[in-house]
């Protein structure tokens, strides 16, 4: 079973665990490219593309334009990455055998990278789906990755088992040819939405069990659906 997280949007770059080993992602000159238009914008305008602040607008124009540079801090996708999602797979505590099971069947969807595993170091970023840059010829960064993540999602999918958890985002889904993915894998989607008490279930509870699904299927080496009592 191969499982799939949407990236988050905070990130910490200071090293909370360690690793057995670190890779190389997939799409890093892509990364880079993307890095590098992003670094031409002033402060104002990351401001409007990524509708933030201006603190996080300074911040992430500093990012942007020491990207590429020797000795611009980096760290593994799945440490990287602070939102709630990942604060809830908590992988500080992994051991080096939980790591490269991880490595073999998760996955992390990006605006920014593209398409990750567990262990590839990243630069710090913020992007978001719909923005256009002159580096991706007016596509947005849904059209930009779609053509290129569709054929190694589905790949990897078969490598673990041919079976998918979806975890992420909806709109990570346009990303990836997603009628293609389904006709090709079997996709397992769980629902965590509903309501308590009559009011809906806040989306921060669940992110929170995207997380820890996310993480009882790695701990637990799960390969079946039936073991995580999840329907299609």
């Amino acid at each position: 079973m191969l499982i799939l997280l949407s990236s988050a949007k905070t990130m910490n770059l200071t090293p909370r665990a360690e690793v057995p080993f670190s890779t190389r992602p997939r799409f890093e000159q892509e990364a880079e490219r993307i890095a590098d238009q992003m670094s031409r914008y002033t402060a104002s305008e990351l401001q409007d593309i990524l509708r933030t602040n201006r603190k996080i607008a300074e911040e992430n124009r500093s990012r942007y334009r020491y990207f590429a540079a020797p000795g611009n801090p980096s760290l593994e996708a799945i440490l990287a990455y602070t939102g709630i999602v990942f604060k809830r797979l908590n992988a500080t505590d992994f051991t080096p055998d939980d790591f490269a099971y991880a490595q073999d069947h998760l996955r992390i969807a990006s605006f920014g990278y593209g398409y990750l595993r567990p262990l590839d170091r990243i630069h710090g970023y913020r992007m978001e789906g719909d923005v256009v840059l002159p580096e991706t010829d007016g596509l947005s960064m849904y059209e930009f990755w779609r053509e290129r993540l569709t054929d190694p999602l589905i790949e990897d999918v078969k490598h673990a088992g041919g079976i998918l958890c979806n975890l992420a985002s909806s709109e990570m889904k346009r990303l990836f040819d997603w009628k293609r993915v389904e006709q090709e894998v079997r996709v397992i989607t769980p629902d965590f939405s509903g309501a308590k008490d009559g009011k809906p279930i806040p989306v921060v509870h669940i992110k929170m069990a995207r997380g820890e699904t996310a993480r009882y299927i790695l701990k637990k080496r799960i390969e079946r659906p039936e073991d995580l009592h999840l329907t299609d």
